[in-house]
C-alpha cells in the first residue's frame, strides 16, 4: 500500500508574495538598463513568465503598461538631469535617457511635464538659487513652513568615499512614505523576522538600508508612484521567499554624510545635502539610487535618534 501525503497548494499570500517577487525582478532590470532598449521578452525572461502573459500581467500588477512604466521613468531621469547636471546638453540627456532622438525627447517631455526641457531646467535653477539665498523657504516634512525663528539650517560633515557594491534583500513599498515612521517599523520588522531564523543578522557586514529610487521632494514622481525599498545586505547567493526579492546594488562613488536626527529631520537634512552641499562640491548626482544606512535601532537610543548615513551616488560634473 502506498500512503500519499495530501497535496497543500500555496496560501493566496504566498501566491501574491510570488508574484510581486517577480515584478520586482523586472523593475530592477528596467531600472538598471533605462538608456538601452528594452525588449519584452527579455522583460518576460527576467521575470519567469512566458512573454505572452507578462504584458496584461504587468499592468494588472503595476497599474501601468510596460511602456508607460518605462517612459514615466525616462522622462522622470531626465527631469533631474536637466537640473542637477548643468554641464549637460539637452540631446545629451535625452540619449542617455533612452530616447532615440532630440526632437522625440522634446515632444515626450513637453507632454509629460506641461513645459519644454528648456524651461524646466530654468525653472527649477531659479527655484534652487531661490531656497539657497533664503527668499523661498524649504517645505518641512509636516507640508507646513517652518518658522522664521526655528533653528538654523542643517549643517552636514560630508565626504564622498567609494561604496562597494551590496548585495541585498528587500522588501518594496510603492506609494507615498515620508513621515510614516509605522511603515518602515512594519517593513524593517517582516525584514527582520525573515533574516533572524537565517543567521543574516549575526553577519558583522548585515547592515540595513532604505533604498529611495525617486526623489521625492523635487515632486518629479508622483507620490502614488514612489519607490522605497527597505532593505538589508546579505550574501550574494542566498535563496529568499517569502515575497523578499533579492538585488545587488552597484558601488561606487557616494557623498556620504553620517548624523544623528529625529524620524521628522530626513527631509531637512536631504534638501541640505541638495541645496548647500552639492552647488558648490564640483559633482553631480548619478542615476544610482539614494541610501540611508542605518546603525541603530531608535527606539533603544536615550535620546530616540537615528543614527543613519545619508548616501549620495556622485559622479563629476
Amino acid at each position: 500500500m502506498i500512503l500519499t501525503m495530501p497535496f497543500e497548494p500555496f496560501s493566496e499570500d504566498a501566491r501574491r508574495a510570488e508574484y510581486a517577487v517577480r515584478m520586482n525582478r523586472a523593475v530592477d532590470y528596467i531600472q538598471a538598463h533605462l538608456a538601452e532598449p528594452l525588449d519584452l521578452e527579455i522583460l518576460a525572461e527576467v521575470a519567469c513568465f512566458s512573454p505572452f502573459h507578462f504584458h496584461r500581467l504587468f499592468h494588472g500588477l503595476m497599474g501601468e503598461t510596460i511602456h508607460d512604466f518605462i517612459h514615466r521613468l525616462r522622462l522622470e531621469r531626465a527631469a533631474a538631469q536637466l537640473v542637477y547636471a548643468p554641464g549637460k546638453s539637452i540631446t545629451e540627456i535625452a540619449l542617455d535617457c533612452g530616447f532615440s532622438s532630440s526632437s522625440t525627447f522634446a515632444r515626450a517631455f513637453k507632454a509629460f511635464h506641461h513645459q519644454s526641457a528648456s524651461e524646466w531646467r530654468k525653472n527649477r535653477k531659479t527655484d534652487r538659487k531661490n531656497r539657497k539665498d533664503g527668499s523661498s523657504e524649504p517645505v518641512a516634512s509636516s507640508g507646513e513652513h517652518p518658522s522664521r525663528n526655528q533653528a538654523p539650517p542643517m549643517t552636514l560633515n560630508i565626504e564622498v568615499r567609494h561604496l562597494p557594491p551590496m548585495n541585498v534583500a528587500y522588501l518594496r513599498h510603492v506609494g507615498p512614505f515620508q513621515g510614516n515612521a509605522a511603515l518602515f517599523s512594519r517593513l524593517f520588522g517582516r525584514l527582520a523576522a525573515w533574516a533572524r531564523p537565517r543567521g543574516f543578522l549575526l553577519l558583522s557586514t548585515a547592515r540595513f538600508l532604505s533604498v529611495h529610487h525617486d526623489n521625492p521632494e523635487m515632486e518629479i514622481t508622483d507620490e502614488r508612484n514612489l519607490r522605497l525599498d527597505v532593505a538589508l545586505t546579505v550574501p550574494g547567493d542566498i535563496p529568499v521567499e517569502g515575497g523578499i526579492s533579492r538585488q545587488r546594488l552597484e558601488g561606487g562613488a557616494y557623498a556620504v554624510a553620517r548624523l544623528r536626527i529625529r524620524v521628522d529631520q530626513y527631509m531637512e537634512a536631504w534638501d541640505a545635502f541638495m541645496r548647500d552641499w552639492l552647488p558648490a562640491s564640483g559633482y553631480q548626482p548619478d542615476v544610482r539610487p539614494c541610501l540611508e544606512i542605518h546603525h541603530n535601532e531608535p527606539h533603544a537610543d536615550l535620546e530616540g535618534l537615528h543614527d543613519v548615513e545619508l548616501c549620495l551616488a556622485v559622479k563629476p560634473l
